[in-house]
């Protein structure tokens, strides 16, 4: 890894209530950089990915974002929390994918993915909606630009969101199970949409059960178990050879 990463989390902690559900997390990303969390459910893969972009604040640590401290500004020694609309704008250059796709029912689909861009960005509606057209191609969905989401399958309904994130231009997306929600036959359009992303050189941190996906594209694997890192290096080294006994059984699960 050389340069400044794109994400820098250091001990970061989170709590709720009496239950510590991350207990000093260390994780770099570099920028172009793919890299696939994997674990059981509870261990922490999502309110980590959750305080990437300050959806949850952290109670330890910090957290940069392209060299920017997320969430709080360090001043003369001081932290302090930013304000709603300081993160908003820090929010602007991260993009998010969730399990549940959280498309607005009442709008289209290209009238979901320049919403942001006109409502947030500012940008022309005119503009906006020559990029949504774009990356509707993108996603394999120009033909649905003028549907509502309810007309659409559940993968469709997902490569909008993708969409939908990529049109704030974000300097690194966060995908959180993107698939699971899905069923089985249409889950391949979805990591296939995700697959060209990371050709294309977007810095992406994935929360993923989908081991395939993890060994095809990712160039690190993460295994987090009890709210900690446990294991991080190549997905063949991690996969396929893991040094820690609870990362080989959690794949002896799964595989």
């Amino acid at each position: 890894m050389t340069g400044t990463p794109m994400v820098r989390a250091r001990n970061v902690r989170k709590r709720f209530g009496h239950l510590e559900v991350l207990k000093g997390v260390d994780l770099d990303v570099s920028p172009g950089e793919v890299v696939v969390v994997l674990g059981p459910s509870g261990s922490g893969k999502s309110t980590l990915l959750r305080c990437v972009n300050h959806l949850e604040t952290i109670d330890g640590g910090s957290v940069h974002v392209d060299g920017e401290l997320i969430g709080f500004s360090a001043r003369g020694g001081r932290i302090r929390h930013l304000r709603k609309r300081e993160v908003t704008r820090q929010r602007r250059e991260i993009g998010m994918v969730f399990q549940q796709f959280n498309l607005f029912p009442h709008l289209t689909v290209v009238q979901n993915v320049i919403e942001a861009p006109t409502g947030v960005r500012g940008e022309s509606r005119a503009g906006a909606r020559a990029r949504a057209g774009e990356l509707l191609a993108k996603v394999g969905l120009a033909d649905k630009a003028g549907s509502y989401p309810r007309h659409l399958s559940g993968g469709q309904q997902q490569r909008v969101a993708i969409a939908r994130a990529l049109a704030m231009r974000p300097k690194l997306m966060l995908f959180d199970e993107p698939t699971s929600a899905l069923d089985p036959e249409l889950v391949g359009d979805v990591l296939d949409t995700m697959k060209t992303l990371a050709e294309e050189g977007l810095t992406m941190i994935v929360v993923t059960h989908e081991i395939g996906f993890a060994r095809e594209v990712a160039d690190r694997v993460v295994f987090m178990d009890g709210g900690v890192v446990v294991e991080s290096g190549p997905p063949a080294k991690v996969l396929d050879d893991p040094s820690n006994e609870r990362t080989r059984t959690f794949l002896g699960k799964v595989l």
